[in-house]
């Protein structure tokens, strides 16, 4: 689990988290090891409220040292590719950089308390981490315009109904529940895991019919796996599987 961890500043993002940050997504794209990875934040006001406008510098150095420089862009989610499911569990404010962070997951569940916004149009910048993107592929175009011009929010039962969350729960209940869903996806077969993630986020982008393809080459692929052939042998067994990624 990754905890976004500064609740007295509604764990708003500052240098030293955002270095932080870069490190925790290096580890989860690269550890074989980690299968599921639940997000959240400290206490229960807020998930995140994106960076600390009081404690973040200008920029050093040229954005084009970044963009094309050896260490590459520097945006907030940067490094953080993979195909391991993420899960955020909004407690709370999801404003700014935090909601694109929960953008950024495959799963999102949210508290009844929970807030959703990019509100960078208000302190004359626009989301730079993926929210211009992601938000109209979830929710549509016409509420994410409206989200990103007016800097407005919405609630946790608008969130559920516009399918930015998929599941609305009291605050005490939301990491329980994140957990239990965690701990299901880690119990099936990393492989099948792996390619449904890879197949979504390839596909949503294709045509249909490559989309397609795509799922059928994988389908083959997986067909072909010792954890397939494990799958079938504990349920005609009665068992639970016991499957080792390959």
């Amino acid at each position: 689990m990754i905890t976004l961890n500064r609740p007295a500043k509604l764990n708003s993002i500052d240098p030293v988290m955002r270095k932080e940050l870069k490190q925790v997504w290096a580890s989860v794209s690269t550890d074989p090891d980690i299968r599921v990875c639940v997000l959240t934040g400290a206490g229960t006001r807020s998930f995140c409220t994106g960076s600390d406008l009081t404690a973040t510098p200008k920029p050093d150095r040229a954005f084009a040292a970044d963009l094309f420089g050896a260490n590459g862009t520097d945006h907030l989610l940067a490094g953080l590719t993979t195909e391991v499911p993420l899960i955020a569990a909004v407690n709370g404010y999801a404003i700014g950089g935090g909601l694109e962070i929960a953008l950024a997951c495959d799963i999102r569940l949210a508290s009844e308390n929970a807030q959703f916004g990019l509100s960078e149009v208000r302190v004359g910048s626009i989301p730079g981490a993926g929210g211009t993107q992601r938000l109209p592929r979830i929710v549509g175009r016409s509420l994410a315009m409206q989200m990103m011009l007016t800097g407005d929010r919405i609630g946790a039962d608008h969130a559920l109904r516009a399918g930015l969350v998929s599941e609305v729960l009291p605050s005490n209940e939301l990491l329980p529940r994140a957990t239990a869903i965690a701990e299901r996806i880690a119990d099936n077969a990393p492989l099948s895991v792996r390619a449904i993630k890879r197949l979504v986020q390839l596909g949503l982008d294709a045509p249909l019919g490559t989309a397609l393809q795509l799922e059928h080459a994988a389908f083959g692929l997986i067909r072909d796996t010792a954890d397939r052939a494990e799958g079938r042998a504990a349920f005609t067994e009665g068992r639970p599987a016991r499957y080792t990624g390959r």
